[in-house]
C-alpha cells in the first residue's frame, strides 16, 4: 500500500480540483511529484528552508547545489534574475515552454536556473501555487531520472506528500542547461536541446523596425532589409516589424505595396503586430522612425536603450530633423521620398548587422 497520496491527472485537460490540491501542499511546504515534458521532478516551496532541507535529505544532494526553479510564465524570470543578457531572451522565445533550464545572475547575488516547462499540469500547478517552485528531477542523486510515474513513486513513496500521475513524460530526457550569467555562455548540460539548436539560436541576430500602425515605413524597412540580406545570402539575420498602435492585423497600405512592388517586393501577406517588451528584449537592434516610438520601447524595455536608434540616423542625408515623417494620407510622390531615406538607411544597417 502506497504510503504517499497519489493524485492522478488528465494531461490534456488537468483537473483544477486536483492541479488546485498539489498547489496547495507545494505552498504550505509539502513535496509533490509532478510531470514534466522532460521527467518527473519534485516540487517544493523555494522561499520555505524546511522543504528545501528535506529535498536535499531525500535526494542525498549536496548544498552547495542549488535547485533550479520552475516558472509559468516567461515574464516571471525578472523576477528572480537581473542584467537578463539578449542572448537569454532569444533563447526562452525559441525554447520556452519547453526542455531548457537558463543559468542567470540571480537578483539577491550568484546565480539561479529557471525552465519554463512544457507540460499543463506542471504549468497550472505552479500558476496556482503562487510561490517559487524548486523543482529537481524525482530520483536520487547519480540515478536515472524517471520518464514515467512508476519510476518516480518507487524510490520515493514514504518520502513525499503527494504525488501526481500524469502519464509517461513526452520527452524522457533531461533538460539542456545554459550558463548565461557568463560570457561568452556555456553549456553546463547536454539535454533535449542540441547544443548547435543553442549556438544557432543565440548567434541570429535579431532586428526590429517600429513605426505608428505597421502599415507603412516599418513595412518598407523590413521588406528591403530582408531583399538585402537576401542577396547577401545571409542566413543568421532575422528581420521583424511592429508598430506602437493598437489595430493589429492589418495589411500593409496601398501605397507601400506600390511603391514596394516597384522595387520587386511583394508585401501582400503582411500583416500589422504591435511592439512587445518581448520583441524589445530579444532584438539586437531596434530602429525607429521617428522620437515618440523611441519614447514608447523604453517606456516597454528601459534596459534596451543601447540597442535603440532612429533609423535616419544611418542615412547619408544632411539632415537634422532625424525623424521619417509618417507619409499615411499622403501622395504616392511623398511615400517614394520616404523609401528612399528608408532604403539608404537600410543600406548601410546591412553592412553592418
Amino acid at each position: 500500500m502506497s504510503l504517499t497520496k497519489i493524485i492522478k491527472i488528465n494531461p490534456v485537460l488537468p483537473e483544477e480540483e486536483y492541479t488546485s490540491q498539489a498547489a496547495k501542499v507545494i505552498a504550505a511546504g509539502g513535496l509533490v511529484i509532478i510531470p514534466t515534458e522532460t521527467v518527473y521532478g519534485i516540487a517544493a516551496n523555494a522561499l520555505d528552508k524546511k522543504a528545501l532541507d528535506k529535498l536535499y535529505e531525500i535526494k542525498k544532494r549536496p548544498k552547495d547545489k542549488p535547485f533550479a526553479i520552475l516558472i509559468a510564465d516567461k515574464p516571471k524570470a525578472e523576477e528572480f534574475a537581473c542584467d537578463i543578457p539578449v542572448a537569454a531572451y532569444k533563447l526562452m522565445h525559441k525554447f520556452w515552454p519547453g526542455p531548457l533550464t537558463i543559468l542567470l545572475k540571480a537578483v539577491n547575488g550568484g546565480k539561479v536556473g529557471l525552465r519554463m516547462p512544457d507540460n499543463q499540469i506542471a504549468l497550472e500547478i505552479i500558476r496556482q501555487a503562487q510561490v517559487p517552485v524548486a523543482c529537481p528531477s524525482a530520483n536520487i542523486a547519480d540515478s536515472p531520472a524517471p520518464d514515467n510515474f512508476a519510476q518516480a513513486i518507487k524510490d520515493m513513496d514514504g518520502l513525499v506528500d503527494l504525488a501526481v500521475d500524469g502519464a509517461e513524460a513526452k520527452l524522457g530526457v533531461e533538460s539542456t542547461i545554459v550558463d548565461l550569467s557568463v560570457e561568452p555562455l556555456s553549456i553546463v548540460r547536454s539535454g533535449a536541446i542540441k547544443d548547435e539548436e543553442i549556438s544557432g539560436v543565440v548567434k541570429t541576430k535579431v532586428v526590429l523596425f517600429v513605426c505608428t500602425g505597421n502599415s507603412c515605413r516599418s513595412v518598407m524597412a523590413e521588406a528591403y532589409l530582408k531583399k538585402l540580406l537576401e542577396k547577401q545570402k545571409r542566413t543568421d539575420v532575422r528581420v521583424i516589424s511592429a508598430g506602437i498602435m493598437i489595430l493589429v492585423g492589418l495589411g500593409a497600405s496601398t501605397e507601400t505595396r506600390e511603391v514596394l512592388k516597384n522595387e520587386g517586393i511583394d508585401v501582400g501577406t503582411h500583416r500589422s503586430q504591435r511592439v512587445t517588451k518581448e520583441m524589445a528584449d530579444r532584438s539586437d537592434i531596434i530602429l525607429v522612425m521617428e522620437a515618440m516610438h523611441e519614447n514608447r520601447v523604453l517606456q516597454l524595455a528601459p534596459e534596451a536603450r543601447n540597442r535603440l536608434f532612429l533609423l535616419k540616423e544611418f542615412a547619408k542625408m544632411d539632415d537634422s530633423n532625424l525623424d521619417i515623417l509618417d507619409p499615411i494620407g499622403a501622395s504616392l510622390e511623398f511615400y517614394e521620398d520616404t523609401f528612399h531615406t528608408i532604403k539608404d538607411a537600410v543600406e548601410r544597417i546591412s553592412k553592418i548587422i
